[in-house]
């Protein structure tokens, strides 16, 4: 009810909001966002196989469960498809549209930088890619979920040596997938711009939005009385430092990506920041400040400084606060990287405090609720833990 709550306000944009692209994009926000955390869990799946990990079995079907989301995600990201395909083709990503306008009175068409990427920036690329990226994902989700599921009956290790062959390929697979699908989604909006980190960057947001939504339901299951007895103090402090490390990871792409930009003064990689500081006359936006916000102190210092304690990472209502900072800010991240590319006759991004905030928080709301809702709705199809992993004893009584 949430969800289709949430999607109706979204929809209610298209009626009262002017320009319609900028519902658009805010629907693109909320899809990113929770296909990011999708994405993540599927990942720290595969990652659980390809080392052979034991701490992490207890919570290995949580994060198996959520993964049956990526055909609603699917089913939610059409909408942007079917705007491309049947609408203005140039409402959500400019270069589809090789009559769109851009600065200088020139056109998309007869653009240099887009006739250098035109092989790749085509819409029928653009449609085989995001389906191939969708049928990526569902297909391992479910060849890892059903071996899991199957060794709970018989107890067989073929299912585990299955599963660790499946990660084998399935992390290049998936690697590569989610960064050609940041570029077309989310970096394609600006296509004049450069980047060689954005892949990574999505990735770090993709693995820290999942480890913090699988601290939320470990302490959800721990307060409902599942996990209790099965938790200790232990399998927090496992993820707490996970949680950590990708902190620190992502502040070093980030800054990395920012250094080198600014240290090259390139005018095709410079303008993007250009954008989210400066008006074009010169006056800071609103954006400049939810750069700073987000990254020294949203995305890096609170989190880091709040991590590196031992009884944050091991007390239950600290670690989902923590958890619950995070997914804000990576929720801030991707409207920081898709909604400025939005802007008026001026060349200036809309405000931050704008329609398209709030469309974006109802559109997160709406995907976020049948996210969600496919969870719950799969918690009762299968056993709360893998109880017949080879790892399971081990998991059981993990220690530091």
């Amino acid at each position: 009810m949430i969800g289709m709550a949430g999607i109706a306000l979204t929809l209610l944009g298209l009626f009262v909001t002017d320009d319609k692209r900028v519902v658009a994009l805010s629907w693109l926000v909320g899809v990113a966002f929770w296909t990011a955390i999708a994405i993540g869990m599927l990942l720290l799946v595969l990652i659980h196989h390809i080392v052979d990990a034991s701490w992490s079995a207890v919570v290995r079907r949580q994060w198996e469960l959520w993964l049956h989301s990526f055909k609603w995600l699917a089913l939610l990201f059409s909408p942007l498809v079917i705007v491309s395909l049947l609408g203005s083709h140039d409402a959500i990503w400019p270069w589809m549209n090789l009559e769109h306008e851009i600065h200088g009175g020139h056109t998309v068409g007869s653009d240099p930088l887009y006739l250098k990427k035109e092989s790749f920036l085509s819409l029928p690329m653009f449609l085989g890619m995001t389906f191939a990226f969708f049928t990526i994902w569902i297909w391992l989700s479910a060849r890892l979920r059903n071996a899991s599921v199957a060794q709970d009956s018989d107890g067989d290790t073929k299912w585990t040596f299955m599963n660790r062959k499946t990660a084998a390929f399935g992390l290049p697979l998936t690697a590569l997938s989610l960064t050609f699908a940041a570029i077309y989604w989310m970096k394609s909006l600006e296509y004049h711009w450069f980047s060689t980190m954005y892949g990574v960057w999505f990735f770090a947001n993709c693995m820290r939005g999942a480890l913090s939504i699988g601290v939320l339901i470990m302490v959800w299951l721990y307060q409902r009385g599942d996990y209790k007895g099965i938790l200790n103090t232990n399998h927090f402090h496992s993820i707490g430092q996970l949680m950590l490390a990708f902190t620190v990871f992502w502040a070093y792409v980030t800054f990395s990506q920012y250094f080198l930009i600014w240290n090259a003064n390139v005018p095709e990689e410079t303008f993007w920041y250009n954008v989210r500081e400066l008006n074009a006359d010169g006056t800071p936006n609103q954006w400049k400040y939810v750069g700073i916000f987000i990254i020294l102190f949203g995305h890096f210092f609170v989190p880091f400084l709040l991590l590196l304690s031992y009884r944050f990472k091991v007390t239950h209502h600290i670690i989902r606060r923590i958890a619950l900072w995070i997914l804000a800010i990576i929720f801030l991240d991707i409207c920081y990287n898709v909604l400025p590319a939005l802007r008026d006759v001026h060349g200036n991004p809309l405000p931050f405090l704008s329609a398209g905030l709030l469309w974006s928080i109802t559109a997160a709301v709406g995907v976020g609720g049948v996210c969600v809702w496919s969870y719950l709705k799969s918690v009762s199809t299968a056993k709360l833990i893998p109880i017949r992993d080879p790892r399971i004893q081990e998991s059981l009584t993990h220690h530091e």
